[in-house]
């Protein structure tokens, strides 16, 4: 959200609505810009609601006296020095700054650079939008007037840099901010307290993630206009890591999103109990719908909200869904019954001999005892021999087999790295399960990335899913996203022996009467 207008930058007196505000000053090298700084906070936010905090990041020099010394001749406002005993960074100052705001119950936080860089008489304007509860964060931005920031003094390549930049975050987060890289900031600490900053990187790009964190949670970011202002301050940041950092940020929270990767900085929702059909395009729910013979009896193991089974039941089939909780029956037709069944038990609720299919789509990964179970659901079928519909996830995906030679083996909420998948299997270990576990496999095939779910259904989303489908046809190991099996179980030695004998006998029977 963009506020601009001249109203917004009076400098009339804050009235603060009860609330309490910190500015906090980050402070690195400062010593001769931090009184200064000080000096310029406008009169109108000298309050008893309003304190300072400096946190000087272990500097050289005489920062920490220098902010001492203002502090003991100035009575204004409370004012609190603190010196790190180590260098935390840029990042790691922000993180002990929020966190003391949130401990000492304040309830806007105002980020001020101890080198005077943003300038401190503009807080008055940039507090209204938290005041009257328009936004959850306001940002100074010096790109929203054109060409505002290089009469300031910014110079030509970090302009430049500056607008390539959020460009590409912005296409890549879906937002339309000015700029992403300006430091001067304003949260509210019931914000702060809603994302969990304290993950975020000790370095200069703890800015970038902090907005991320702020867009994913759905809260309200408002930009203000700020002057630019470059002096002789030193300048700590190293451009092209920066950028460096910016960017591969920006890749791991894309990837976070499409389930490809987990990073619990950016793990800002609460867990997802129910999953949507992917229907529409090339996906395992589509396969397995497509694998199901019309009016046949089936058993959805692990059904779930019920999805799959009221598009079986569309197709004329009898469904028969068990979980560990039963879904919404107002949803049900009257050719699918629910049981609530833990899928970790040994036995069977339902006689499993009466039906034709079995599916287990996205089941077999979360088991407990995987080749166990399946010994139990063909002993189970008896002399039956039902078609298991199975789907799961492939370790042996490229992006996985990627992450782990860089070292990153790490579960998440969703995906092939879901944190309740208790095995993972790749074609060649799914089919040893089934095969010593007496089934045999009637088809085989690789499922795509669902890039549609992931990223929505357009012309994009549809390219990369018909190039995944063709790399697949190259090697299904590497690129498919999930296996698609059907497979049929045989009768085990018992029953095996069972029939030999009935059909000895018979076949005796048989050749006794021919000869008499």
């Amino acid at each position: 959200m963009r506020l601009d207008g001249p109203e917004l930058m009076a400098a009339d007196p804050v009235d603060l609505r009860g609330k309490r505000l910190l500015i906090f000053i980050v402070a690195y090298n400062a010593e001769t810009t931090i009184e200064k700084v000080l000096g310029r906070i406008p009169a109108s936010l000298h309050s008893e609601n309003v304190e300072v905090l400096i946190i000087d990041d272990f500097s050289k020099d005489n920062t920490f006296s220098n902010g001492l010394r203002f502090q003991q001749r100035n009575s204004a406002f409370k004012i609190t020095v603190l010196r790190t005993p180590e260098n935390q960074g840029y990042g790691g100052n922000q993180k002990l700054g929020f966190r003391y705001a949130i401990d000492n119950g304040f309830d806007i936080v105002a980020l001020v650079h101890g080198d005077g860089q943003y300038a401190p008489e503009k807080l008055p304007a940039l507090l209204r939008p938290l005041l009257w509860g328009e936004a959850d964060a306001v940002f100074g931005s010096r790109m929203i007037d054109r060409g505002a920031a290089l009469a300031g003094g910014m110079p030509a390549y970090k302009w430049i840099g500056n607008k390539i930049l959020t460009a590409f975050q912005n296409r890549m987060l879906r937002t339309n901010f000015s700029e992403f890289h300006s430091g001067y900031r304003l949260y509210s600490t019931s914000a702060l307290n809603r994302i969990p900053f304290e993950k975020n990187t000790n370095d200069f790009h703890f800015d970038t993630e902090i907005i991320v964190q702020l867009v994913m949670k759905n809260l309200c970011i408002a930009e203000l206009p700020i002057p630019t202002y470059y002096g002789d301050e030193i300048c700590h940041v190293n451009g092209m890591k920066y950028a460096w950092d910016v960017f591969t940020t920006m890749l791991r929270v894309r990837f976070h999103e499409m389930n490809l990767l987990f990073d619990r900085k950016f793990d800002v929702h609460p867990p997802e109990q129910n999953y949507d059909l992917k229907l529409g395009f090339s996906s395992s729910h589509t396969a397995a719908i497509e694998a199901a013979r019309p009016e046949s009896h089936i058993l959805d193991i692990g059904c779930g909200q019920g999805y799959v089974a009221q598009e079986l039941a569309a197709k004329g089939c009898r469904v028969t869904g068990m979980d560990q909780y039963i879904p919404d029956i107002s949803r049900a037709s009257e050719k699918i019954d629910f049981i609530k069944w833990n899928l970790d038990r040994k036995e069977f609720p339902v006689n499993v001999s009466q039906f034709d299919q079995i599916f287990m789509l996205d089941i077999i990964e979360h088991l407990k005892e995987p080749e166990t179970f399946m010994d139990e659901l063909r002993f189970a079928a008896a002399c039956k021999r039902p078609e298991v519909v199975i789907t799961t996830a492939n370790i042996g995906f490229w992006v996985t087999r990627l992450m782990l030679l860089f070292g990153q083996f790490n579960y998440g909420r969703k995906g092939i790295l879901d944190a309740t998948h208790t095995r993972l299997f790749t074609f060649r270990s799914l089919g040893d399960l089934l095969d010593q576990s007496g089934y045999k496999i009637l088809e085989e095939r690789g499922i795509p990335v669902p890039f549609p779910k992931a990223i929505g259904d357009n012309w994009f989303s549809r390219l990369l899913l018909r190039a995944n489908e063709a790399l697949i046809r190259v090697s299904k190991g590497l690129f498919a996203y999930q296996i698609f099996v059907r497979a049929e179980a045989k009768p085990t030695i018992n029953n095996l022996l069972a029939e030999t004998i009935d059909s000895s006998a018979r076949l005796r029977h048989s050749a006794l009467k021919i000869a008499c």
